[in-house]
């Protein structure tokens, strides 16, 4: 296979792309459980499926903080060589931290092989999902923001003089010049993202005064399915993270009421800072949004961390004070793996019911669980949503005569 190690390569129709193989490391610390740092490496293993490449092994190391050089520990370094070596098939080893630009350079000079943490294979996943002239503008500019402060580990070889007729003297460290380059070129994406953002503004504005309504959640947990099933229009949807990264907006017509309906990116641990702020662009719709419909996969384990993270972004982002109404989908496979078949219905009805009072409870908005593939409980989100929807029609035209 080639050693060539462009990740956000756009693959070309008619040609075979072959699967990269990669293992998987993880750092037990003071911050980090055995048990959160297995959830985090299932999360990055679902990650690098989404990228094109099958994990073959983990390893993990308990350490009281990364070591400075290489991040884990020497016996360790040697044991992943090691394992390396006996399987030529891998070629990359993945990293569930952010990594310096020198450990990065330490790891390729003792593996041989391409290093890659989280931060860069999710920058990774979102160049090749994005479609519009603003999805690739934001995921260049995050890409450059997270290589400029690595570029002194990453390009060591440029740090010389450049020499020559005409270059003699102190002259500009090339890998000043790299800089300079990366510099003017986060200016120039930067100052495009404010043209593509006053293109948005005119958009919106152009819709006139509906109520919107905007889907969130951490990603893949069915939001463009619900899109595609309440707008009766197809969205991309697939069974991978990220599956979508442009915001997405239909109109629809509810019992005579209009409303604007937008799918918007997935929320995930540990996303990017710089990916986080080139999208918040994205983001206005979730800004300028009435409602929200929070999205949580019911069915996974950690649903409530996962919950809990859009939550923290949704407050960075100034909105989580908007009117919310939890939509826990997949409840059909929550059933399957935690309802005994034994059970009555009438049983697992007054459980279901418990649950939803405990969670309305806890986080304090109102809630429906659905099924977005089998169409469950579709008819009672309707419902809950029709009537949040007429209540800020009321609070926004209180005098006029139209009867929502």
């Amino acid at each position: 296979m080639s050693k060539e190690w462009n990740l956000s390569t756009q693959e070309k129709k008619g040609v075979k792309i072959e699967t990269e193989f990669a293992v998987l490391v993880g750092l037990i610390h003071n911050e980090q459980t055995e048990e959160l740092v297995q959830e985090y490496l299932n999360e990055l293993e679902f990650l690098a499926l989404t990228a094109g490449a099958k994990t073959i092994k983990r390893f993990i190391q308990k350490r009281d903080a990364p070591h400075p050089k290489t991040f884990i520990g020497k016996g360790k370094l040697e044991e992943i060589g090691e394992y390396i070596e006996k399987h030529e098939n891998i070629n990359m080893v993945i990293f569930d931290d952010d990594l310096s630009g020198k450990q990065v350079s330490n790891l390729e000079t003792f593996l041989k092989v391409k290093i890659i943490d989280r931060s860069s294979l999710i920058l990774d996943i979102f160049a090749r999902r994005a479609q519009t002239a603003q999805a690739r503008t934001q995921v260049e500019l995050a890409q450059l923001q997270y290589l400029l402060p690595r570029l002194r580990g990453l390009w060591s070889h440029l740090e010389r003089q450049r020499g020559g007729i005409g270059m003699r003297g102190p002259g500009e460290k090339e890998i000043e010049t790299d800089r300079r380059i990366v510099r003017d070129k986060i200016s120039v994406l930067k100052k495009q993202l404010e043209k593509i953002d006053r293109q948005a503004i005119t958009q919106r504005k152009n819709r006139g005064q509906m109520i919107r309504v905007a889907l969130v959640g951490y990603t893949n947990v069915g939001k463009s399915t619900l899109m595609n099933l309440m707008s009766k229009s197809e969205v991309f949807a697939e069974n991978k993270l990220f599956a979508t990264l442009d915001t997405t907006v239909r109109k629809i017509v509810w019992e005579n009421i209009p409303f604007l309906l937008s799918d918007t990116v997935g929320f995930i641990r540990k996303l990017p800072h710089h990916l986080v702020e080139s999208f918040k662009s994205t983001l206005d719709e979730v800004r300028e949004s009435d409602i929200l419909l929070h999205v949580v996969d019911i069915d996974h384990s950690r649903h409530e961390e996962h919950l809990q993270t859009v939550n923290k972004t949704l407050k960075d982002l100034g909105v989580l004070d908007k009117p919310t109404l939890l939509v826990f989908n997949k409840i059909d496979l929550y059933r399957k793996k935690y309802f005994d078949e034994l059970v009555d219905n009438e049983t697992k009805n007054e459980i279901e019911k418990e649950l939803q009072s405990r969670l309305k409870n806890q986080y304090e908005h109102d809630n429906v669980f659905v099924s977005a593939i089998n169409k469950e409980n579709i008819d009672i989100l309707r419902k809950k949503m029709t009537k949040m929807i007429k209540r800020e029609y009321q609070v926004r035209y209180p005098y006029q005569a139209k009867r929502w």
